[in-house]
């Protein structure tokens, strides 16, 4: 039952049992009126699943006695996405979405024509918040590995330190189509580099294909920033990872 799965804290794992958070407490105890005595499914976001029984629900903070411990790694495509922070709140959107769809790493980078550098502190503010949204998107969708979100760095840090096998850039000066761009062989991992609002800046887009990103179209429409992580994340999925393996529910 998904709304039994929470994520916990590597280092809420003792011997035995299974610190709980005050606002873990607090979502078992007051919002699903669960009690000592009833089972619950924690997840370490590293793999580990731990069934685990409802003890001490004290305010401060409680504990859960493990049942039954196991591991279970997602089949996925490992697919980080490189994102050029938008304006609003439209990566919270990104976030809770992409975790949905199986991206497994969100790097979100300043670029030329992204919000102001001037927000850069108080995008790093956002650090907390950014995490509870990919928490409670993975539990939702039931996914075994907590994905990573990183802090806002600049687009030339981040290509720097880029190792996927497969890198692509959205844009569309010079670009092949995706499907030419695919490997017949499914890649090990892969990099989907997005534009902000107003695209890369050609110094961006040359720096991007230095590092190895390799720049395509998805088509004559134009996507929106917030759009097109998802549509090739979803073609990717489907090519190489696990959509239409097992069961994909709806919720």
């Amino acid at each position: 039952m998904s709304e039994r799965r929470f994520f916990v804290a590597p280092t809420a794992i003792g011997e035995g049992r299974i610190s709980l958070s005050s606002e873990l407490v607090h979502h078992i105890v007051r919002v699903l009126r669960l009690s000592a005595g009833e089972e619950v499914l924690l997840l370490d976001g590293l793999g580990n699943h731990y069934l685990s029984c409802l003890e001490d629900l004290s305010s401060a903070e409680g504990y859960a006695r493990i049942v039954k411990q196991w591991h279970a790694s997602e089949t996925s495509l490992q697919i980080q996405l490189i994102q050029s922070l938008p304006k609003g709140e439209k990566f919270d959107l990104i976030l809770q979405k992409g975790t949905e769809l199986g991206i497994s790493r969100f790097s979100p980078v300043f670029t030329e024509r992204s919000i102001p550098v001037m927000n850069q502190q108080r995008a790093g503010k956002k650090q907390m918040r950014w995490q509870r949204i990919v928490t409670e998107a993975a539990r939702q969708s039931r996914r075994a590995i907590l994905p990573i979100c990183d802090q806002v760095v600049s687009l030339e840090e981040t290509l720097n330190t880029c190792r996927q096998q497969l890198k692509l850039m959205l844009w569309e000066d010079g670009s092949l189509p995706l499907a030419e761009q695919l490997p017949e062989k499914p890649p090990e991992n892969v990099a989907v580099l997005v534009g902000p609002e107003g695209g890369f800046s050609p110094q961006e887009a040359e720096l991007a294909k230095a590092a190895g990103f390799l720049p395509v179209f998805l088509g004559p429409r134009i996507l929106r920033t917030e759009t097109a992580g998802f549509a090739v994340t979803a073609i990717l999925e489907y090519l190489y990872g696990d959509f239409g393996v097992g069961n994909n529910a709806v919720n």
